[in-house]
């Protein structure tokens, strides 16, 4: 392939990379964490993966041996992400806030009963 077919295939791959990394990240560690998250520790944390991910595909096509010393240390780098995300994924689970699961007691029901009184009518 030509480097050019090359750059433009490691940038398609790279988008994709973003989307699948952020679409796998909602649902294995739930949307509502990821919502309590800072969007930069999202940002660095998917684009670092991304960006490894699109190394180790590089360092694998452009060398010899698909396993080579780059290959391994972008595989590395990309378990290190991971847990990563998910350090920070749980942090967000354990600070959450408990406003919804407030105390049952204070819960007051208020029921209204009205009884139909007389009905007049007026001849007109």
């Amino acid at each position: 392939m030509s480097p050019n077919s090359l750059r433009l295939a490691f940038m398609a791959e790279f988008l994709l990379a973003i989307l699948a990394i952020f679409e796998l990240w909602s649902q294995v560690g739930g949307q509502g964490h990821l919502d309590l998250m800072p969007w930069y520790t999202k940002f660095v944390l998917a684009v670092g993966l991304a960006v490894v991910t699109v190394a180790g595909t590089a360092a694998a096509v452009c060398h010899d041996r698909a396993w080579n010393a780059k290959t391994v240390a972008c595989l590395i780098l990309a378990l290190i992400l991971a847990g990563g995300m998910a350090a920070a994924t749980y942090y967000a689970h354990v600070h959450e806030s408990d406003e919804d699961t407030g105390d049952e007691d204070d819960v007051t029901n208020s029921r209204v009963v009205t009884r139909p009184g007389p009905v007049h009518r007026f001849p007109l």
